[in-house]
Order: C-alpha cells, then sequence, then structure tokens
C-alpha cells in the first residue's frame, strides 16, 4: 500500500491540489463543473448533489447536473425560478451558506422538498458559488441523516473549491463580455473614414443611418431635420433594409411639429438625450404617447444634432416592442448624433459664406444709411425696412430705457400699415430679464410668446399686437443698458444664429446714434433744469416782498421738480405757531382744503420731522399722522419729499416746503438737486427779507420819532422863550416902580406850564418810538396854535396869512402830532414862499367823519419830490430818494402818520402854479 493510500488526510490534500489546479486552468465551464461534481461526489458523503448556476438576467438557476441515490435524473438538468423569501434565493441574495435540518420539513425549499421526500433526504446544505459580490450560483449538498452539521475541515474544503470555482467563473464571464461587448469605435470611425470622401450631405446622413442601424440593430433609423422657421421636424433620412416589415417602411416626408411636442423640443434645444424603453409604462415629460405614434416606435433612443449651439434636427433608433437600451448603444447614437453635426456643416458652408457676404453688404448699407444721414428717423427708417425684408419680418423697434421712471420709452417703430404700433412707453422687464439683456454677450431670443417666461412684463401688450416671437439685443453690449433693439414675427419661429447675430449687429450700429441721442437728451434736460434753477434763483433774489417770495418759490419748486403740488409752511423763530404761507396745485385732485392757516408748529409731527432731518425727508402719505392729514388732505396725495428751510447751523430753521405726487412717485437727482438749490435760496431770500423789513421799519420809527421829539422841542424852546422874554420885559418895566405885577407873573408861568405838559408823554412812553395817544381839540385852537407857531417867520418873511371857510368842528385822534404835522406843512409853505407872498388855508368838510384842510402858496417844490410822495419811495433802497432828507423825509415822516391816524397828506402843483398842500384830517365822533 502507498503511503498516500495509508493516510487519508494526506488523500484528501493530493485531491484538492489537484482540483484547484483545474479550477485555475480550465476556461470550459461544463468541465469545470462536471469536475467540482466528480470532486463533491469522491470526497464527500452526501448522497444529494446539485449545482445550479445564476442567470442574473431572469433571476432563475438553471441546473447543471448532480447525483441521487437513484443516480444522475433529468429533474437535476431544469431551471428554477427564484421567488422571494425561498431559500435558494436568500443563499444567491445574501451569499452564505444556509443548512436545513431536514429538507422534507422545509416548504421554502420548493421543488426540491418533493425530491427530498422521495429520496428521503434530511440534513442539506445550501452552498452559494460568488465571486466578490457577484453570486453564479448555488450547491446542494444532501444527507439522509437529520440535522447534518459538516465538520470544520469540510467546510473549509468546500469553501476553498467553490470559491475557486465562484473566482474563474467570474473571469470566464468577464472575458465572455470582453469579447462579445459592441464597441461603438469601431463602426464610428468607418463613418468618419467613409463621410470624408462623400461630398453629399444627404449622402453622409444615409451613411451615419447605415452604420447606427447596424450597430444598434433597431427596427428602424431616421434623422429628422428642423426646419425653423415653420417650427417643424421633417424626416430626411431612413435606413430602408431588405426584408423589413411594411409597418416599418415609414413615409419620408413624416413631420413632427414643435406644437405638437414642445417637451421634446425644449429637451433637445438643451442638448438631452431622450430614451424609452416602453411608450405605454413611459413616464418621461419630453415625450408622450402621441409623438411616439407619430414616430411610429415602442422604445426609441433620440439624440440632438446640435452644431454651434443651434439645433439642427435629430437622430432617432426606434423598436416595435419594449427593449431595455444599452449604456452602449446609448452612447454609439449620442456619437454617430455628433458625427452628423460635424459633417452637416461643411455642406452649408459655401451657402453661409454667400449668406455672409450678403448679410455684411446689408449691414454696411445700414452702417452707410445710418451715418450719412442727418435724420435719424429716415436712417432708421431705411435701416429696418432693409433688416425686415432680409430675415422676413413684421416689427422693428428701438426702446430706449429711462433709469428715472424704470420704463422703455419707444423712439423708434417700424412695422406694416395695417398693424396697430406698439405703446410709447413698455413696463421694465425683470430683474433676470434686464440683466440676461445686459450681460449676455449674445442677443434673447423668444421662439414662442406663448411657451416662453421671457419678457413676461412686455407679454401682454405684444401679444394684443399678435406678435409671436422675437429678437431683443442690447445696443450697448458689455455696458450698461442704454437701449434695445427688437425684431418680431407674427408666427413662433426658431431664430438662427446668422439672423441673430446680424440683428446684433445692427442693435451696435444703432447703438452708437442711441447713445448720442441719449447723451443729446440727458444734455438737453440738465440744461433745462440748470435754465430752471437759474431762472428760479434769479426770480427768489428779485422777490421784494415775503408773499411774492413765497408764491414763487412753491410755484418754482413744483415745476423745477415736476410735482402737482408744493405748500410752504412758514413761521418765525422764538415765536409760537405757524402758517401756510403758499400753495401752489397744478391739478384738481391735489387741491387742499384748509380752513385755518394757522399750524402749531411745535405739535404737528411733521414739521417736527423736517426739522430734526439734515436734508430731504421722503415720506409716505401712510407714514403721515392724522394731524398732519388734516390739512395736507390733497386726495390724490401718495408721495412726498419735505425739506426744512435752513440758512446757517447757527441759524433756526424759518420754515418748511414740502413736493408731493401719487403714490409710487420718484423724485430723480437732477430734481433733488434743483430742490435742494432752490429751497436753499429761499431759505437766504426769506431770512435776508425779514430783516431787511425789520430795519426797514426800525428806521421808519426811529426816524419818526426824531422828528417829532425834534419839532415839539422846537415849540417847546419857543414857547419857554417867549414866556421868558414877556417876563423879561415885565420886570425892565416894572424896574423901579415896585416890582413884576403879579397877575403877569402868574399868566407868565401858567402858559409856561401849558407849554411843558406834554414832555411826561414823550419822555416816558415815547422813548424809542412814537405811541398813539387820542385826545380831540377844535379846528379853530388848532389853527390858531399852529399860525402863532410860525409867527415869527410869518412876520419875518413878510408873508399874507389868512384862513377861509373856518368850520366849527372838533378834530379827534393824537392832536399833538397833528398839531405837529401842520406846523411842518406851514413851515414848508414859509420857507419856498418869497418875501411879501401868501399863505392861504382853505377849510372844507367833507362828511361827518373828515375834513379838508389844504394850504395853498406860490412857492416853488421840485417836481421829483411831488413825483415821490405820491407814488411812494422807489424799491431799492440804496438808490438816491429825496425822501431820504428834509424837507423830503420830514414829509415823508407825516404822511406816514397822517396814514396811521386815519387821515391823508399830499402834496400838488395846480394849474396856476400855486402848491396846494391837502390835509384830512379826522373829526371827533362827540
Amino acid at each position: 500500500m502507498s503511503q498516500a493510500g495509508a493516510n487519508p488526510w494526506e488523500r484528501q490534500f493530493v485531491n484538492l491540489g489537484r482540483i484547484m489546479q483545474f479550477l485555475r486552468d480550465e476556461d470550459s465551464i461544463n468541465n469545470l463543473l462536471t469536475a467540482t461534481l466528480d470532486y463533491l461526489r469522491d470526497n464527500f458523503d452526501y448522497k444529494l448533489i446539485w449545482i445550479g448556476l445564476y442567470d442574473q438576467e431572469n433571476h432563475r438557476l438553471t441546473g447543471k447536473g448532480g447525483t441521487t441515490p437513484a443516480g444522475e435524473i433529468k429533474f437535476l438538468k431544469d431551471r428554477f425560478a427564484l421567488n422571494a423569501g425561498d431559500l435558494l434565493d436568500q443563499v444567491i441574495l445574501q451569499r452564505r451558506p444556509v443548512p436545513i435540518a431536514d429538507l422534507r420539513q422545509e416548504k421554502r425549499s420548493g421543488e426540491w422538498q418533493k425530491i427530498a421526500q422521495k429520496f428521503d433526504i434530511q440534513g442539506t446544505l445550501l452552498w452559494p458559488i460568488y465571486h466578490r459580490d457577484r453570486s453564479f450560483g448555488v450547491v446542494l449538498l444532501g444527507s439522509t441523516l437529520w440535522n447534518l452539521n459538516p465538520r470544520n475541515d469540510e467546510r473549509a474544503r468546500l469553501s476553498v473549491v467553490l470559491g475557486a470555482l465562484g473566482s474563474t467563473l467570474s473571469r470566464l464571464d468577464a472575458e465572455w463580455h470582453y469579447h462579445n461587448a459592441k464597441r461603438p469605435d469601431e463602426p464610428l470611425l468607418r463613418i468618419l473614414a467613409k463621410t470624408r470622401n462623400i461630398p453629399n450631405l444627404t449622402e453622409r446622413l444615409e451613411e451615419i443611418v447605415q452604420e447606427t442601424h447596424s450597430f444598434v440593430m433597431p427596427n428602424h433609423t431616421s434623422i429628422y431635420w428642423f426646419e425653423r422657421e415653420h417650427q417643424y421636424f421633417w424626416r430626411r433620412v431612413v435606413n430602408r433594409q431588405p426584408g423589413l416589415k411594411s409597418k416599418q417602411l415609414v413615409d419620408n416626408t413624416a413631420v413632427v411639429t414643435v406644437q405638437s411636442a414642445p417637451g421634446l423640443y425644449q429637451a433637445l434645444s438643451k442638448d438631452q438625450i431622450i430614451m424609452v424603453v416602453d411608450a405605454k409604462s413611459t413616464t418621461k415629460s419630453e415625450i408622450n404617447n402621441r409623438v411616439m405614434e407619430q414616430l411610429g416606435a415602442v422604445s426609441i433612443i433620440i439624440a440632438p444634432i446640435f452644431s454651434q449651439s443651434e439645433l439642427l434636427g435629430f437622430l432617432s433608433v426606434e423598436g416595435d416592442e419594449p427593449r431595455l437600451w444599452t449604456d452602449d448603444e446609448r452612447n454609439f447614437v449620442l456619437g454617430a448624433a455628433q458625427l452628423a453635426a460635424i459633417t452637416a456643416p461643411l455642406e452649408e458652408m459655401e451657402v453661409t459664406m454667400d449668406r455672409i457676404a450678403s448679410d455684411q453688404i446689408l449691414t454696411a448699407g445700414i452702417a452707410r444709411a445710418i451715418y450719412s444721414n442727418n435724420d435719424w428717423q429716415l436712417a432708421l427708417d431705411q435701416a429696418a425696412e432693409q433688416l425686415c425684408q432680409r430675415l422676413r419680418l413684421e416689427r422693428f423697434w428701438v426702446a430706449t430705457y429711462d433709469p428715472d421712471n424704470e420704463v422703455f420709452r419707444i423712439d423708434f417703430q417700424y412695422h406694416p400699415k395695417n398693424r396697430r404700433p406698439i405703446p410709447n412707453l413698455l413696463p421694465s422687464l425683470a430683474t433676470v430679464d434686464f440683466q440676461m439683456i445686459e450681460q449676455s454677450p449674445d442677443a434673447a431670443t423668444v421662439e414662442n410668446l406663448d411657451h416662453d417666461f421671457k419678457f413676461l412684463s412686455w407679454r401682454t401688450s405684444l401679444l394684443a399686437l399678435d406678435v409671436q416671437s422675437l429678437i431683443v439685443s442690447s445696443t450697448s453690449m458689455g455696458k450698461p443698458l442704454e437701449a434695445v433693439l427688437a425684431v418680431a414675427h407674427e408666427a413662433p419661429r426658431t431664430w438662427a444664429r446668422p439672423e441673430r447675430e446680424m440683428v446684433q449687429a445692427v442693435a451696435q450700429q444703432i447703438g452708437l446714434i442711441v447713445h448720442q441721442n441719449e447723451l443729446q437728451r440727458l444734455s438737453d434736460e440738465r440744461q433745462k433744469v440748470y435754465q430752471s434753477v437759474q431762472f428760479g434763483l434769479v426770480a427768489l433774489q428779485q422777490a421784494n416782498s415775503l408773499d411774492k417770495l413765497h408764491h414763487t418759490a412753491t410755484q418754482l419748486i413744483a415745476q423745477v421738480t415736476q410735482s402737482p403740488l408744493a405748500v410752504l409752511v412758514a413761521w418765525l423763530p422764538g415765536r409760537q405757531g405757524g402758517q401756510i404761507a403758499s400753495i401752489f396745485s397744478s391739478r384738481d385732485e391735489y387741491q387742499l382744503t384748509v380752513n385755518e392757516t394757522l399750524i402749531v408748529i411745535e405739535e404737528d409731527p411733521l414739521v417736527q420731522w423736517a426739522t430734526q432731518s439734515e436734508g430731504i425727508l421722503p415720506l409716505s402719505i401712510h407714514d403721515l399722522p392724522e394731524q398732519t392729514r388734516s390739512w395736507l388732505n390733497a386726495p390724490a396725495l401718495g408721495h412726498l419729499m419735505v425739506l426744512a428751510l435752513r440758512t446757517t447751523p447757527d441759524h433756526q430753521p424759518t420754515g418748511m416746503i414740502l413736493v408731493a405726487d401719487h403714490v409710487g412717485r420718484r423724485w430723480v437727482d437732477r430734481q433733488l438737486q434743483a430742490f435742494n438749490m432752490l429751497t436753499n435760496q429761499l431759505a437766504w431770500s426769506r431770512r435776508h427779507l425779514i430783516l431787511v423789513e425789520n430795519l426797514k421799519y426800525n428806521r421808519q420809527e426811529l426816524e419818526r420819532l426824531n422828528w417829532y421829539k425834534h419839532r415839539r422841542l422846537e415849540d417847546i424852546y419857543r414857547t419857554v422863550s417867549s414866556g421868558v422874554q414877556r417876563l423879561l420885559e415885565a420886570d425892565s418895566r416894572s424896574n423901579g416902580v415896585g416890582g413884576i405885577n403879579n397877575a403877569t407873573l402868574q399868566g407868565s408861568l401858567k402858559q409856561l406850564q401849558v407849554s411843558l405838559s406834554s414832555l411826561p408823554q414823550i419822555i416816558r412812553k415815547e422813548q424809542w418810538r412814537l405811541r398813539p395817544n387820542y385826545e380831540t381839540a377844535p379846528l379853530a385852537g388848532m389853527l390858531k396854535r399852529a399860525l402863532e407857531r410860525v409867527d415869527s417867520l410869518v412876520k419875518q418873511r413878510q408873508i399874507w396869512s389868512q384862513v377861509h371857510n373856518q368850520a366849527n368842528v372838533v378834530v379827534g385822534g393824537d392832536i399833538a402830532k397833528m398839531e405837529m404835522i401842520l406846523n411842518e406843512l406851514l413851515l414848508f409853505a414859509c420857507e419856498r414862499s418869497e418875501v411879501g407872498g401868501r399863505i392861504d388855508l382853505w377849510c372844507r368838510q367833507i362828511d361827518e367823519k373828515l375834513l379838508e384842510l389844504s394850504i395853498t402858496d406860490y412857492g416853488v417844490v421840485d417836481a421829483a419830490l411831488l413825483q415821490e410822495l405820491h407814488q411812494g419811495r422807489v424799491i431799492d433802497l440804496l438808490s438816491p430818494s429825496l425822501l431820504d432828507q428834509p424837507p423830503g423825509l420830514h414829509l415823508a415822516i407825516c404822511q406816514n402818520l397822517m396814514l396811521e391816524a386815519g387821515g391823508d397828506l399830499s402834496l400838488y402843483q395846480l394849474e396856476d402854479n400855486r402848491i396846494l398842500s391837502r390835509l384830512i384830517l379826522p373829526l371827533s365822533n362827540s
């Protein structure tokens, strides 16, 4: 006996080594399985041995033979479907051995339970054949013993042998797939080699279809070409191999419209490939059952033919039955479509060159028309006509973007005479559309306005004009948007790249005109605003009264800001309350209903907001409280801006001005600047006028006070001097006779007391300004005292004087001042009269309230003085005036005082050259 026969363990290792060597070297699957069965039969004590290989595609096991107690039976070569929950399915999926205590009782074993019952098989072991993560089959080992549990060495040998079998099966499967897999590179290279020498595009496409059909082996293969203008695909090439069924011989004129297949068109436009396994169960939105019926297919692969970002058509492989397409087939169809896209431009190159030459001529002609014609409207009309004829368009328009109002203004449009024009204003675009036009290097296109979401803000207006497709291009590519050129067609249309490029080229040419016109328009608007502001500044500076200043300011500011309402609220610092100084409204719906012009500025929120803000304060009507809206109550009021009247930081505001308009109104920068400048000038002009008025008033008051006090002092001096003179004369007469008579002394002292009685009124109450004091006095007494005051001058100049028609009336008012005025007139009359002249005083009662006292003389008065007294002082305070110095100054003061007293004073030159001093005195009511 040999050593191997004497030692069973050594024999087991020798057999294991032999089978492992065989499994590594053998390339026949049948030999591998036979050798494995022999090894299991010879080295293990199992009554039932079976090997089944896994069919992954159909998910089942195919028997490859084995042994039973009755020998090899036909059952061992059957196919066994794997169902969820079965033990065989569990072994395949989990790739782990499964022991069975009694196969006869195991219902999850399927048909094997019957075999076990037939041959009394109990303990069974199911062992998977696998490599890495892929299962290749199952080995079933059964025994007549219950709950058979293999020893560890048996498990180790089973694991080694069946693991080696799985590895070899994996290697053979990979080799088989490698040798039998379709290789798309070789037929694609053949396509390149053949089409290189074929001059005709149709023949090149037929070659591509033939190779594609041979590789994929569908029922039929087609190429559809795209007609842009009319929006449909037509079958240009279809393979017609002999022996095809009649239903496969589809008509070469088959058409698929974009309208009937919008999803398909959108997917192809995005360069997407489409695959359908079964049209009956597909849920793809790109292609529906109706399109599949048009194409005559149940399963299909569609690859776009795309050249230079332009859809030319698509390549389709179509099956009459459901089919699971492989990645190789998908990639080949995609590659063939790309080869078709590469070869397609070759035939069209000459046509394209001719078209480019024609387009260049057209573009050059448009450029010459634009630059050689001074009338840019006529130039655009010629350019629009040529472009519309070339591209078969119905509409052409140029729209300038107005960023201030966020609208597009139609500057030019061209359309057939029987078409309605586009509205003069188009709304602004959505942000995404605006950025697309401004930033995209290409013109934007819309192929069907009903289904495209571009230019939604224009859709309603354009659809109302039957516009369906359009091209929109910026006139300033790569720069901020100034204007757009748009061309439109009244039917859905796909725009070719040359068409887009031509429109873009014309847009750039027109852009130069638009830019120049836009610069001119902005310059004109700025010049207009500048002139308005300049005119406004001059007008505000020339206003010589607050009322005129307020009215001028509100009107100018409303005009320069183009606002229908302007309101000025004014006040003085340190004083309570303010008032609505001026309202300017250009439309009825912006009229204010104001019952009370006074405003409590300390309590009004709008006034407080304005004074607390440093600059312009924009507000909405909804921001205003009810207190402010009670006076700011225009019905159409929406938005407003408010600005306080400020001069320097050291000065307090003296008012506020506001302008208002409808809801959503936006004022542009130039309007805001003009508003700021005019308001600033208004503040300074108002402050200047107030200061000037105060200074003029104070000067006038001081001049009046000075005149009055001076005349009263003169009168007091005259009276006291006269009394003292009488005392001295009386003293000299009584010298040595016994002294001055007591009655004479008392009379003189009483006269002095009467003369000094008015001094307390002047000293205490009229220190810095005159105070009115109502008194009554008979006219006769007033005239007597007046003549007494000028008696010395009358005697000195030998003037004859007489009072005529003296009335017995009582004068009421400030008698002291009236007497000084009468004295001033008499003095002036005496001074201008010649020596030996004559002065007459005429009295005439006008009515119960007024008396006319006229003084006539034959003196000479400057005619200019009479004119200024009649018309008033000139407005320019720096101009010389006869009223700035006596006697004009004194006469003007007297005239002013008489007006305040309710009377009047005027000087005239009569026809006989006499001077008439006419004084109207108020009479006492009692």
